[in-house]
């Protein structure tokens, strides 16, 4: 066995090597070798000539086409960094939101291999007919078309084969090349690389379990269900696995291309965009669980303006007490509270170290102003999502996942919003669901509901109290009762009473000396020279050296001031 152990490590460790080669390569090949030591990657490959193309290009540019020729991880961990614009500047933001997800299929005989491995049945004996030719393809998975037996047409989405070996391979490589940029960087144009890998292998790895976003369309399903406009596909949980997806076939058409001259009397385009900002707001605001990554490519329209939400593998989790102080820090803005505005940032674990406030209040009464005066249309939630990071990186501020992914959210939202309806207006949207918030947080019944939890808690304290108290009592009675105390930082001053006490002691020993040797040549004991106990003398000349020395070491101390 270990002799097999032994083998597996040596082939995985030379595959690593072999990656590792390839990515620093292609990293090498546009240009952005500078991010690593010279000397390191040496060891790995030559440095040959670039090709003059690459050269024209910029530093965002070579970053995106770097990722886009190393595969589907890098793909994925672009879009994952262009939904941070607290980690990089909004240039290399821009140009990794253009990383397309899209790849060639794989072998449909691959494909229903996987179904029959992880379904334990040929696709023959599931489906009443299976379309080889996929109708998508993306990097971690591609989707056939299927029809069950019952006659329902439904989506197969399953997973590349060997995919998740691949991207753990990547992910270990990613996580030594983030502490080499890291330590090459320090504080450079990328921010806290290793955080970025961090998080972004939990957020892949969530995606390679479709019984993850199984979940998520049936959460989604569930929240989503007063609204008759938007459609959640139906899972199919008897054909579901960590790596192959059955869900309701839903056709239509990409959200942005409804706008289209041929489909100029089949949807309504300005309808689409209310409505679909008013789903993302109640996803946001009201339910706290919303689909974090909701790109074009995501979203398909039906006549006239139904909306179908297609991938929900990225999510994002809001807390009540987070969406409350969202609401508080929105109504402060409109009121100029700066003051509540650094109490929501506190509350909402975006100031969490010491900054210089003075500062800070002037940068975001600066940028209120800029912005408040303005007619509502004429904001882009990008543009004002961006000035807020650039004061975030100023004032070296921290912005937790969770609220990255609901300004992405909201600024994706807004952007095809933009292309539906040139007049789109995404902030007139937000004042009712923020008023709902803070009304529902004020209503009586909020305060009747509080109230009755906690009277329920109060009687339930004091329905077990008399059981408590007789147990108190009889381990008190028995001796069974024991006190454990801890002290915090209270070394300094335990030493002190240690040196104070020392030093007492000496100030004994000391007067007890003088006193004693007083004695002895008053009476003259022991040897006698000159008339003089010599004992005695003894005696003074050891107080006058314990004496000494403990007046030395109370002037080091600086205690004598």
């Amino acid at each position: 066995m270990s002799g097999l152990n032994s083998r597996f490590n040596l082939r995985r460790n030379l595959n690593k090597v072999k990656r590792s080669r390839q990515i620093i390569s292609v990293f090498v090949k546009f240009g952005l070798d500078y991010l690593f030591d010279r000397s390191k990657i040496n060891l790995l490959v030559r440095i040959h000539r670039r090709p003059k193309d690459y050269q024209e290009l910029s530093a965002p540019e070579r970053l995106r086409r770097a990722f886009e020729e190393l595969g589907p991880t890098f793909i994925k961990f672009g879009q994952i960094l262009s939904t941070r614009p607290d980690f990089l500047p909004a240039d290399f933001i821009r140009e990794l939101e253009k990383l397309q997800d899209e790849v060639p299929p794989f072998d449909s005989r691959q494909a229903q291999k996987i179904i029959e491995q992880e379904l334990k049945k040929p696709p023959a004996l599931l489906f009443k007919e299976f379309q080889e030719k996929p109708v998508a393809s993306a990097s971690l998975s591609q989707v056939h078309k299927a029809i069950l037996p019952s006659g329902e047409t439904v989506a197969v989405k399953i997973q590349r084969p060997d995919i998740r070996k691949t991207v753990e391979l990547d992910l270990e490589i990613l996580e030594d090349l983030a502490g080499i940029v890291e330590n090459r960087l320090h504080n450079g144009w990328i921010s806290r690389p290793k955080s970025i890998v961090e998080e972004f292998k939990k957020a892949i790895r969530k995606e390679l379990d479709f019984t993850n976003e199984a979940h998520n369309f049936e959460k989604f399903r569930l929240n989503l269900r007063e609204f008759d406009y938007i459609k959640v596909p139906k899972i199919y949980w008897e054909l579901t696995t960590d790596k192959v997806l059955t869900m309701e076939f839903m056709d239509g058409i990409k959200i942005t291309e409804i706008t289209q001259e041929k489909y100029q009397d089949v949807f309504d385009p300005k309808k689409v965009a209310h409505l679909g900002a008013k789903a993302i707001l109640k996803q946001i605001l009201e339910d706290g669980f919303f689909q974090a990554d909701p790109h074009p490519a995501n979203l398909f329209v039906q006549p006239p303006a139904t909306i179908i939400m297609l991938d929900v593998g990225m999510t994002g989790h809001l807390e009540e007490k987070s969406i409350i102080t969202i609401a508080k820090v929105l109504r402060a803005v409109a009121d100029k509270d700066l003051d509540q505005i650094l109490r929501g940032l506190e509350d909402l674990g975006i100031i969490i170290q010491e900054v210089d406030r003075n500062r800070l209040r002037e940068d975001l009464g600066e940028l209120i102003e800029r912005y408040l005066g303005r007619p509502l249309k004429n904001i882009k939630v990008s543009n004002l999502t961006q000035d807020i990071f650039d004061i975030m990186v100023r004032h070296n501020l921290t912005v937790p996942a969770n609220l990255v992914l609901m300004i992405r959210a909201l600024s994706m939202v807004e952007s095809i919003g933009r292309e539906l309806d040139p007049d789109f207006d995404l902030l007139s949207t937000f004042k009712p669901f923020v008023k709902s918030i803070l009304w529902k947080r004020y209503f009586p019944l909020t305060w009747v509901k509080k109230g009755e939890n906690i009277l329920a808690n109060s009687l339930e304290l004091i329905e077990h109290l008399p059981q408590d108290m007789a147990d108190l009592l009889r381990k008190l009675k028995e001796g069974q009762l024991k006190f454990n105390f801890e002290h915090h930082g209270l070394e300094n001053l335990t030493r002190e009473i240690n040196r104070a006490s020392n030093r007492i002691s000496f100030s004994l020993i000391i007067a007890a000396l003088i006193i004693g040797s007083s004695l002895i040549l008053q009476q003259k004991i022991g040897p006698i020279i000159f008339g003089i106990s010599a004992l005695g003398i003894f005696g003074y000349l050891l107080a006058s050296i314990i004496g000494l020395g403990l007046i030395v070491s109370i002037l080091r101390s600086g205690r004598w001031k």
